[in-house]
């Protein structure tokens, strides 16, 4: 276990005693947050906007509800996020309508991913949230997703995700793992608890007898529950490219069949030259959050394009 993983979900003694020091820092964190938020402007838009976030640093299935979300309403839908640790800046269009635009290096994984899962959609990165709707909007997207989107205030379906996985201490960071006060949950319009209205099922696609694990997920610890066998296991920072050489080395060290990884993480290793498994991820969600998501929907019947099958 990494040490922030450790830190923040299971902490030692003297972890513990380091998050109460830092607590006047996740105090001053809080407060900005807080403040922030609430004295940013809101914003209106003509569009059916259903935003998926969480107040908890790492994984908590964002991504994945959004892909479970959108394939109800393509290919009239867009999808906008920020693309961490892309090797690019400022708005791009991924994918439109099916075309792939750009690579997973100006993309980022989760985007690339994105266009791959939802091959009729319309994927967007931009670190500027409003510039990202007003591109879709600008494409004819009347239905769109924020993966992520929880600070960015506008007229949208506010959803929120609690994972499975809890911090330790109900604080901040630094000293916890919240990215607001927990109190923000109270802004939700919907919560969706993990093993409640959703759950998430695991397949492998390709397994073989010697699989050697390498992920750039946030908290990897989560991905044990799932595992089947392994020889070893190779864990980069959230997002992170990878290194072919290194991998090269481990699979050599543990005289491995194949690289076993996420389908967040595929995309970034489809040109190296290792045999894959696929860890394919799946949501399964309570059928009132689709009908819920419909009803939002429903709403902006007026601005949204006639061919509209949804």
């Amino acid at each position: 276990m990494k040490f922030l993983e450790q830190y923040f979900f299971n902490p030692t003694l003297s972890q513990k005693i380091l998050a109460f020091g830092l607590l006047p820092i996740s105090l001053i964190y809080m407060a900005g947050a807080t403040l922030r938020r609430s004295l940013s402007s809101y914003k209106t838009y003509k569009a059916a906007i259903v935003s998926v976030g969480n107040l908890v640093v790492g994984g908590s299935g964002k991504t994945p509800l959004v892909v479970a979300l959108a394939r109800e309403y393509e290919p009239n839908c867009a999808i906008i996020l920020r693309g961490y640790k892309r090797k690019s800046k400022g708005l791009l269009i991924v994918s439109h309508n099916g075309r792939l635009i750009i690579d997973v290096n100006k993309s980022g994984d989760e985007a690339q991913m994105l266009a791959r899962k939802l091959p009729f959609a319309t994927i967007i990165v931009s670190e500027d949230r409003a510039k990202g709707i007003e591109k879709a909007l600008s494409l004819g997207k009347r239905i769109i997703f924020l993966d992520d989107g929880f600070r960015f205030k506008c007229n949208k379906l506010n959803i929120i995700l609690k994972p499975l996985l809890k911090p330790y201490f109900p604080f901040c960071i630094p000293s916890g793992a919240y990215r607001e006060a927990t109190n923000a949950y109270k802004t939700a319009d919907i919560i969706l608890n993990e093993g409640k209205e959703y759950s998430r099922e695991v397949s492998i696609k390709d397994p073989t007898e010697r699989m050697l694990l390498v992920t750039a997920i946030a908290n990897p610890s989560r991905l044990e529950h799932f595992l089947p066998s392994i020889v070893g296991k190779l864990s980069y920072s959230d997002h992170s490219f990878f290194n072919e050489e290194r991998i090269a080395l481990e699979f050599k060290k543990y005289n491995a069949t194949s690289i076993l990884v996420t389908e967040k993480d595929e995309v970034k290793l489809k040109n190296f030259n290792f045999p894959l498994s696929i860890l394919k991820l799946e949501m399964v969600i309570e059928p009132k959050v689709y009908l819920d998501v419909r009803n939002y929907i429903e709403k902006y019947k007026g601005y949204l394009p006639q061919q509209d099958s949804y």
